[in-house]
């Protein structure tokens, strides 16, 4: 006889939404044994983010966290999480990075009374790329807030392991907005981290420079940057991320950056990938690990330009997640919601060590989207657009630029647990002025 497995709602008592039968379920087995106790995984999120957009023709779609949820929920991957329906964050903790002015402004703006704003617009950098919306403010506040959320469960030793597919908004500054990213919840999640952690360690898979973060944590050497990405200065947003942007003032190489070409491949992306993320754990200890997972790194997608399938891009976080330290996961970019959601649900079975049938379960809610399949893994790099131009040479090469850069920092840095200085972006222009003298 079935087992039939029927909740609610999201609740405030971590129960999960879903009605779904195990029979006509796919199976769900056990991974290899974790070594040591088995992690305890989080899963963070709130219905209500789903509900926002950013208008028809924008490639951002909030919508992509309904399908991820679904699948999570279909392959019954809850059921091996504690689930939490997050609160909003409130103003005083965005204020831990964000400028008041902007954040006022962020509040009162609607699409009603947008052009009252004058040269606001400007100044925070709104337009076709982060355009006003409604609800904006809810929906800053509601990603934001899991991943606060999610951040002071690793500090409480609640969780090993955290995740908030609604977050990883990288390119979002002190004041102003940047490539679909309003407010920086990486930042701030990470500010909660070093709290109690003297050092933490950001990865980022996205294919676009991680350079919010980047930027927020350039003078620092208690946060160590590490991003890959495809680079064109002139070409590819946002331009940033060449390998000898490296930080500056205390916090020179503690930037570290990839910069990829178009159509990288499953074998060579995973083969950097593992050959730089070791020796920079090894050489600079974190105690915590953030980790951006932005599923624009696929093939096939809208904005994108690597020839990456689901498990390669998975393999990184399996690689991540096997040195045993918090591990706060969060979303990011990705732009054909399908592809998405099954990136980001299959990342979920694995930060909870269990492994998921390639077919899409039969009670899905909108499994039709994942026609006419119904697999967790297309062939997104075979059907790829892009021809590999990372040559051997070329990623071997940049391999070694990271290394040199690892030699300058001799070390993990023996710091204290002092409050990082809450004006990073105006220490940053501080340095930058001082090195064109």
């Amino acid at each position: 006889m079935p087992i039939v497995q029927t909740y609610d709602t999201w609740g405030n008592n971590g129960n999960a939404t879903f009605s779904y039968d195990t029979k006509t379920a796919a199976t769900i087995e056990p991974a290899a044994p974790i070594a040591g106790r088995k992690k305890q995984v989080s899963y963070h999120h709130n219905a209500e983010a789903e509900n926002h957009h950013f208008g028809t023709t924008h490639p951002m779609k909030p919508w992509r966290l309904t399908l991820t949820n679904q699948l999570v929920l279909g392959y019954g991957l809850q059921q091996y999480m504690d689930n939490y329906c997050t609160r909003p964050a409130v103003e005083d903790e965005l204020l831990e990075f964000h400028g008041s002015d902007y954040l006022e402004f962020l509040k009162r703006v609607t699409p009603e009374n947008t052009e009252s704003f004058g040269s606001d617009l400007a100044k925070f950098n709104i337009g076709d790329d982060c355009p006003i919306f409604d609800g904006i403010w809810d929906y800053c506040t509601l990603y934001a807030g899991a991943s606060l959320d999610a951040a002071k469960k690793l500090i409480n030793g609640q969780s090993d392991i955290a995740i908030n597919w609604s977050g990883g908004l990288h390119h979002a500054k002190k004041s102003e907005a940047s490539g679909f990213c309003y407010i920086n919840d990486i930042v701030l999640a990470i500010l909660q981290l070093l709290r109690v952690h003297p050092r933490v360690l950001y990865i980022d898979i996205d294919v676009h420079h991680g350079d919010g973060v980047e930027q927020a944590f350039f003078s620092t050497d208690r946060v160590m940057t590490l991003s890959f990405h495809k680079y064109d200065k002139d070409n590819f947003f946002p331009g940033t991320g060449n390998w000898d942007d490296v930080g500056g003032g205390p916090g020179k190489h503690y930037a570290l950056n990839v910069p990829l070409k178009d159509g990288i491949d499953d074998d060579s992306y995973i083969r950097l990938f593992k050959s730089i993320v070791e020796p920079v754990i090894n050489n600079y200890q974190p105690s915590s690990v953030v980790l951006q997972c932005g599923a624009d790194s696929l093939g096939c997608d809208r904005l994108g330009c690597f020839n990456l399938n689901i498990k390669a891009h998975g393999a990184c976080v399996e690689f991540v997640k096997s040195f045993g330290l918090p591990l706060l996961v969060l979303g990011g970019g990705g732009y054909t919601p399908r592809n998405v959601s099954r990136l980001w649900a299959y990342e979920t079975s694995i930060c909870v060590g269990v492994t998921v049938d390639d077919d899409v379960p039969a009670r899905t809610p909108y499994r039709e989207y994942f026609g006419p399949d119904y697999k967790l893994h297309p062939p997104l790099g075979k059907e790829g657009r892009y021809e590999n131009k990372n040559t051997k040479k070329y990623l071997e090469s940049v391999r070694i630029k990271i290394m040199e850069q690892l030699r300058y920092i001799n070390g993990a840095p023996s710091v204290q647990l002092q409050e990082i200085p809450p004006d990073l972006d105006n220490v940053r222009s501080d340095l930058i002025k001082q090195e064109e003298r």
